[in-house]
């Protein structure tokens, strides 16, 4: 590694005047593999944004010609000589970080540009929203290195399928973003020019929306998925819209719409 890169801010997050914060790996030199530091500064950069009212989005992307190689291997050698419980602190660290950007309250972006492999492809899956240029690629590569995708493993399966998980957990094959997107792992894959362009695109339509109401969809997806509509679900979703019709923003957004004019919470560029 070159003393350049060895002082190169590993992770660079900058928030633009609509709101849009952008964070992106950088070390392109290990593909933007991570280790302890870099996992604790990423959690903490999601804690920073989830708390600052003026971000309204985050997109996660990578620098250089990988999105993310995973763990970084010089940082798993060394962990095979930590004890358990050293191992274990390690693990629930990134667990933390998938946990955080799985949960986040703002709508969360990954572009994928390159390469994305083992833990890279956790955090893509733990975005609401993936969109992969035709060069990138996927791996879930741990059984290769004699290894298993358990932290990542509940995120991931939930974004491709048990069914799927059985064959590419097991294969540790490479998959192509066209693959990605049959699997669900990925909603859109776009030209390798495309990538900025189609984030805009979807960006415009998350600024468009009320920001509370993005938030509370967010979390009445994770309420509802994969549970019955049984009366305490059927009620618990009614409670739901009837708070929000009530909210300062229900109202304004219902009453801007009557009156064809934009809600006070549109960004002047989405309009």
């Amino acid at each position: 590694m070159s003393p350049d890169s060895a002082a190169r801010d590993a992770l660079i997050c900058r928030t633009e005047s609509n709101g849009v914060a952008r964070l992106t790996l950088n070390r392109p030199e290990v593909h933007n593999a991570f280790n302890d530091a870099l996992i604790a500064e990423m959690t903490s950069a999601l804690d920073v944004l989830e708390r600052d009212t003026q971000v309204r989005a985050v997109i996660l992307s990578g620098n250089g010609k990988s999105f993310s190689a995973g763990a970084d291997l010089n940082w798993m050698r060394a962990m095979a000589g930590y004890s358990h419980a050293e191992n274990l602190r390690d693990a629930e660290a990134l667990g933390d970080l998938m946990h955080r950007l799985d949960s986040m309250k703002k709508p969360t972006i990954a572009l994928v540009q390159g390469p994305a492999f083992g833990g890279g492809v956790g955090l893509v899956a733990c975005c609401d929203i993936a969109i992969a240029a035709q060069r990138a690629s996927f791996c879930l590569s741990e059984v290769k290195l004699g290894l298993i995708p358990a932290v990542i493993s509940p995120y991931v399966v939930a974004a491709m399928g048990p069914r799927a998980a059985r064959r590419y957990f097991l294969t540790a094959e490479r998959f192509s973003a066209e693959k990605a997107m049959a699997l669900g792992l990925v909603h859109e894959v776009v030209a390798d020019d495309g990538l900025d362009a189609a984030a805009e695109a979807i960006i415009a339509e998350l600024l468009a929306a009320g920001p509370i109401a993005v938030r509370e969809a967010k979390d009445l997806i994770a309420s509802v998925a994969f549970r019955p509509p049984d009366a305490v679900l059927r009620q618990d979703t009614a409670e739901r819209i009837a708070r929000i019709r009530a909210s300062d923003e229900g109202r304004e957004g219902l009453t801007a719409f009557l009156e064809k004019r934009p809600p006070n919470w549109r960004d002047a560029n989405s309009r």
